[in-house]
């Protein structure tokens, strides 16, 4: 198994020449933000995740977490690791200075993440959930709530986790049983919540648990949820870990992969209640959830564009050292190394042009989401805060997708030894397997973008991507390089085929229908996102290569691997069309006594 390099200059490119880095810069709060120091938050990020967190991604696989006694242990070397990134400040890193935070965009956070998903998916869940939390607190507690909590959790000293699912509710929500029940000013808390990431652990000196219930006579449905902080100690004056609360770990799942991360069973009010507090207002519990939810699932994705990259780091590798074969269409019969046979180029350019069409994708939704929450013009925050809410679902959902499928890729390479776990590929592919199905599965994610996303202020963001994307196209056409060309005739066709399937949605009234084809468009959209940044990596390669920049190879790569997508990857746009257009009606005419 090889270890992982963090592929900064291409992080730097993506950052610099496609997410805007240097206009983020120039954001109010945002101004140290310079070149320097950027190169030396990736430097010190690649260097923790080399070093530190990815020699602990098999260990901690093979150990995985162990619940004794009551007490979960993480696997050798996670709490150093986590001391670590806790001491380095990386926790608070995207967050204000006035809350303890470093600061940082969001753009730039994005970066190190990937990084850090890279390395060691499991481990990074914890601060994954943290951030969350943070997030929420920020957003909609109360000064009080802050000042219990924030403070630790910017840190690091503190996690958090999202405490969402029952055994009877899972993406319904609406059947929560969790009970809150109001007493001398705070909550007491009943019930079972399941499938919580890092719910118990040995690594911070507190768990802040953000917990769904309902309170007596609450409506029914999702309206009548509620939030609460379930801390696993109470707080002291001195905001000191006290008391321990009446919750406990019953047990920990079983899992397919992440296995290094604790998956909690927990109950809550075993002798009398666990005491909580609620976030802003009774009843309000899944608008303030969806603000942890959103942060969550801009990170889910990103964990699609780490593992993908991991992934063909290994497969790469392997295939530089692997020798099998002669060389087809050579007359000598010496072996090569099958990074020489065309269907293993093949399947490599495959898995780097989507790793790197999703890492393009998610960095600049990072970006818009800084220009949403920082830009003194309200028309703009307006504007990129609404092609973040748009994209949100891609980001999720087609990046996950995508890393799964790079994963699986990775295996093929390996050959034989690809279904050996000494290998190492089979926990990429283990591992990128929840992503899809965590903070809301892919079909979730689908429905949510046809059903409201896209139809969101008459299709105001769906247009404007779609303008965004036919520039882009008009542009490489239009170009006279003639790689651009082939690039842009390819784009122009998924464009074509997104603005026609998004008018079907727009005018379709079945919403089974929308639905049965919400998932084949939101693959179709990622894929038009990915080729319309792709693109625009090749437009930037060629003006560099034309100015006799190119001394590693690195831009014409970029301009290959562009075109490579655009010829593998975008002529899939025009069938997905079809399926939604004309193929959804099969589903829906399908009833449960043809299964």
């Amino acid at each position: 198994m090889t270890g992982y390099t963090p592929p900064l200059q291409e992080m730097r490119f993506v950052l610099n020449e496609l997410a805007g880095l240097a206009a983020i810069a120039e954001l109010p709060g945002l101004e140290e933000t310079t070149p320097d120091l950027v190169d030396a938050i990736l430097e010190e990020a690649g260097r923790l995740g080399a070093d530190v967190l990815a020699p602990l991604n098999k260990s901690g696989d093979e150990q995985g977490a162990v619940l004794e006694n009551g007490v979960v242990r993480t696997p050798d070397g996670f709490r150093e690791a986590y001391r670590q990134f806790v001491e380095g400040g990386w926790n608070g890193m995207s967050f204000d200075p006035d809350i303890g935070g470093q600061g940082q965009p969001w753009l730039v956070t994005t970066a190190a993440q990937e990084i850090w998903h890279a390395a060691n998916m499991a481990f990074m869940l914890c601060p994954l959930l943290t951030q969350s939390a943070i997030e929420l607190l920020v957003t909609h507690g109360t000064d009080e709530l802050r000042e219990l909590f924030l403070e630790k959790l910017v840190t690091g000293e503190w996690s958090g986790t999202m405490d969402l699912t029952e055994p009877q509710a899972g993406s319904d929500l609406a059947r929560i049983r969790c009970r809150a029940v109001e007493e001398n000013g705070y909550y007491r808390i009943t019930g079972t919540k399941i499938f919580i990431t890092y719910g118990e652990h040995d690594m911070a000196d507190n768990i802040v648990h953000m917990v769904l219930a309902r309170t007596p006579n609450s409506p029914e449905g999702v309206r009548g949820i509620s939030l609460f902080v379930v801390p696993k100690f109470l707080v002291k004056d001195d905001n000191s870990p006290g008391e321990r609360n009446d919750l406990r770990c019953v047990s920990l799942e079983h899992k397919l992969g992440i296995r290094a991360s604790p998956t909690a069973v927990m109950s809550y009010g075993d002798d009398g209640g666990a005491i909580g507090y609620i976030v802003g207002e009774e009843n309000r519990g899944i608008e303030y959830m969806f603000t942890m939810m959103n942060n969550a699932r801009l990170a889910v994705g990103l964990e699609g564009v780490a593992i993908g990259e991991r992934a063909y780091q290994q497969a790469r590798e392997y295939a530089r050292e692997r020798v099998q074969s002669r060389k087809q269409g050579s007359n000598s019969a010496e072996a090569v190394a099958i990074i020489e046979h065309p269907d293993v180029k093949r399947m490599l350019l495959s898995m780097k042009s989507q790793t790197e069409a999703t890492r393009a994708v998610a960095y600049f939704v990072a970006s818009q989401l800084d220009t949403a929450r920082r830009h003194p013009d309200a028309t703009q925050r307006a504007e990129a805060q609404a092609l973040v809410d748009f994209l949100i679902p891609v980001v999720k959902a087609w990046s996950s997708d995508t890393g799964i499928a790079v994963a699986d890729t990775g295996i093929q390479i390996h050959g034989g030894m690809g279904f050996i776990e000494e290998s190492g590929a089979p926990q990429h592919l283990r591992d990128a397997r929840i992503t899809a199905i965590y903070e809301g599965t892919n079909g979730i994610q689908a429905n949510d973008l046809v059903g409201r996303k896209v139809t969101r202020d008459e299709g105001t963001a769906a247009a404007r991507f779609i303008a965004m994307a036919k520039e882009v196209a008009d542009q490489l056409t239009g170009a006279d390089d003639n790689n651009l060309k082939a690039i842009g005739s390819a784009l122009a066709t998924g464009v074509s085929a997104l603005a026609e399937t998004t008018d079907w949605i727009f005018g379709n009234n079945s919403l089974e229908a929308v639905n049965a084809g919400a998932v084949p468009y939101l693959r179709l959209l990622g894929l038009v996102a990915g080729g319309w940044a792709m693109g625009r990596a090749a437009q930037v390669a060629v003006n560099y290569r034309n100015a006799g920049d190119d001394n590693s190879g690195f831009y014409w790569a970029k301009i290959l691997t562009a075109r490579f997508y655009a010829e593998h990857l975008l002529p899939e746009t025009s069938s997905l069309s079809a399926v939604v257009i004309h193929g959804s009606s099969t589903v829906s005419m399908a009833t449960e006594t043809d299964f």
